[in-house]
């Protein structure tokens, strides 16, 4: 990873630290509504799967060993273990699923959208597994009070990810501080079809 794209991931790190705490507690839930899914979907879809994924890594061990950068300015193992630790922990699965989208289909909107919402299924999953174990309930309850309330929100945080972060990577895209990969494949293809012309003109040539 070359010296600039260090400094981006630990940027956004930084980024992911600063939003990860704010948050508001909701009587419906013992989840509290967070900045969190926001600042994921953010740094992955900047950064995509390799570097995204490493900084959403460093938020997480920040976290983990006590700095106080998860919801409500808490952190430390004990964090990771309570009832909402198991979306934490998703945070991990949902930066690559995000990721892989992001870097396989930089433009096409639909499918990185879809891989966003299927990153935020599989945080949701183990979410809500961990909170029904830890709170003694259904998976279905513990889906009713950990995810329902929170879909709606995240949808927003979701859009607002991608209206952010598309200028802020198109201008890092420029600036030659990412790749943007756009172009290659359309150049490969011309590249495939000059030498299919000119093989068949050899062909006729025999």
């Amino acid at each position: 990873m070359k010296t600039k794209h260090l400094a981006l991931t630990g940027l956004m790190a930084a980024g992911l630290c600063l939003l990860g705490p704010i948050s508001l507690p909701i009587p419906v839930s013992p989840v509290p509504v967070s900045l969190g899914f926001f600042a994921v979907y953010l740094t992955v879809y900047i950064l995509g799967m390799k570097m995204g994924s490493v900084s959403v890594l460093i938020y997480v061990l920040l976290g983990f060993v006590g700095v106080p950068v998860f919801t409500g300015f808490s952190g430390g193992i004990g964090k990771v273990l309570g009832p909402t630790g198991g979306y934490i922990i998703g945070y991990l699965f949902m930066a690559p699923i995000i990721g892989f989208f992001v870097d396989k289909w930089k433009t096409n909107y639909i499918l990185i959208v879809l891989g966003m919402l299927l990153g935020t299924a599989v945080c949701y999953l183990f979410g809500t597994l961990w909170l029904a174990y830890q709170g003694g309930m259904s998976f279905s309850a513990a889906l009713a009070a950990g995810v329902l309330p929170f879909v709606p929100a995240d949808i927003v945080k979701l859009i607002l990810a991608v209206l952010v972060g598309e200028p802020v990577r198109r201008r890092l895209w420029k600036a030659g501080i990412l790749e943007s990969g756009v172009g290659k494949e359309s150049d490969r293809d011309a590249a495939r079809t000059n030498v299919g012309s000119d093989s068949a003109a050899h062909g006729s040539d025999r």
